[in-house]
């Protein structure tokens, strides 16, 4: 998610306003990399202004991992008033005090936070973990979505060695495989892996427990001679380039590497595997410290209209939550004019209009596939427990290349010095002559 920093976009948006005293004239919003399209923000002050009357301008700045974000505000008592974490770190947030309730009181202004597909605002009421009695959608507004599966190549990879999570234990893709550096996104879809008894997945989502960790911790060591690399980002690069044959991944990347991929004619697919999967989201929300809490709740309200959604998504490459049928209808001019013919059941996202629709399957998995997703969740206090596993399937991943590239470095780093010395005692003889 979330890739490199504009800084000229930076500068536009921040200028003197990151010393602008009056914050009610002031708009910080702290979000991922490449995550929006940038003539969107430097078109809400006008329109902010048409809705208020009120003159705002936009401190924007970003952030690129989540933790990093929840430091700034948690210890650092970062005033941002728009932050867009993802879908565990809300749950942390808002669990741990650390949202304001979104003011939705809009005046003469549309409301468009409807505008969200139901089968997202369920899930933030229902399925996201939250204080007695919170409904989460008053504290958070859904953004962009995906699923997480395999990226793989087809030249190498048959659909059916992919179809299960046991891929990864498959000897044929020995240091042929890519793998997300993202603990939850890969522990989450082992547990489903672990426990195929289990027809309620999600509440398998919460489990931490020593024994489920542990029996994750042992695929992932066994897999360990099938791992190229852990990537949080070049993964679908190295795929385009068919450095790797397999990729755990996140669909948008997916679909991302399967275009970019097509340019070079290497063939690439996704798939979620047949066990199950977890489904991701990133929200807005207003943090503990802001300063603008009219603005704030403007600027969601404005980010929820179809337009913005439709040019969010030509601008990211990622999948908004918006379920309008005006959002629908350019989903499926695009699916056709990219020569998609199939159509999908994605009615859990549009209702009734999306039925029986052409759409990229990738980007809207059918209704079949999310049937089997879950969402994955915060583990809180056992958070710990989950990085130190993580630590110990990571911190000796050398693969068999890797450990040759090492060695013949250390030993031309040797062989110079040895060779430098050499030299030396040679200069000092003369010298000492």
């Amino acid at each position: 998610m979330k890739k490199l920093f504009s800084i000229s976009a930076a500068l536009l948006l921040a200028g003197a306003s990151l010393f602008a005293q009056d914050r009610s004239k002031v708009l910080k919003i702290y979000n991922w990399s490449d995550y929006i399209d940038e003539e969107i923000l430097k078109e809400f002050p006008v329109w902010y202004k048409e809705q208020t009357g009120e003159d705002i301008e936009i401190v924007y700045q970003l952030f690129d991992i989540n933790e990093v974000m929840l430091a700034k505000i948690e210890k650092g008592k970062a005033d941002f008033d728009v932050v867009c974490p993802s879908d565990y770190m809300i749950e942390r947030m808002l669990n741990h005090g650390l949202l304001l309730p979104i003011n939705k009181d809009f005046g003469d202004t549309p409301s468009y936070l409807d505008n969200v597909s139901p089968f997202f605002r369920d899930a933030f009421k229902n399925k996201l973990k939250a204080p007695a009695g919170v409904d989460v959608n008053d504290y958070a507004v859904g953004y962009m979505w995906g699923t997480t599966g395999f990226l793989y190549n087809t030249k190498y990879v048959k659909p059916e060695e992919v179809s299960t999570w046991g891929a990864i234990l498959n000897p044929r893709f020995e240091n042929k495989i890519f793998m997300k550096d993202a603990p939850r996104d890969v522990y989450s879809p082992l547990l489903i892996y672990i426990h195929p008894e289990v027809t309620n997945l999600d509440s398998l989502m919460f489990s931490t427990s020593d024994e489920d960790i542990a029996a994750v911790e042992k695929i992932l060591v066994d897999a360990k001679p099938n791992i190229a690399g852990w990537e949080a980002d070049f993964g679908k690069e190295m795929m385009t380039q068919e450095k790797a044959w397999l990729n755990w991944t996140w669909s948008g990347d997916a679909a991302w590497a399967m275009q970019e991929a097509a340019d070079v004619n290497v063939e690439l697919d996704y798939i979620v595997p047949e066990e199950g999967s977890t489904y991701w989201f990133d929200g807005w929300v207003i943090p503990k410290y802001a300063q603008n809490i009219k603005a704030a709740s403007y600027f969601i309200n404005y980010m929820c209209q179809s337009e913005m959604a439709i040019r969010n998504m030509d601008a990211t490459g990622y999948v908004s939550v918006i379920g309008t049928p005006e959002v629908l209808e350019s989903v499926q001019e695009s699916a056709i004019e990219n020569g998609f013919t199939q159509t999908y059941d994605v009615s859990y996202l549009f209702g009734e209009d999306g039925k029986e629709v052409i759409v990229d399957p990738v980007y809207y998995p059918s209704q079949e596939i999310m049937d089997r997703c879950a969402l994955e969740h915060d583990a809180d206090e056992d958070t710990i427990k989950l990085l130190k596993m993580w630590q110990r399937v990571k911190g000796d991943n050398l693969s068999t290349p890797i450990i040759i590239i090492i060695v013949l470095v250390v030993l031309a780093i040797v062989f110079f010095a040895v060779k430098s010395v050499g030299k030396k005692g040679k200069n000092a003889k003369k010298t000492k002559k």
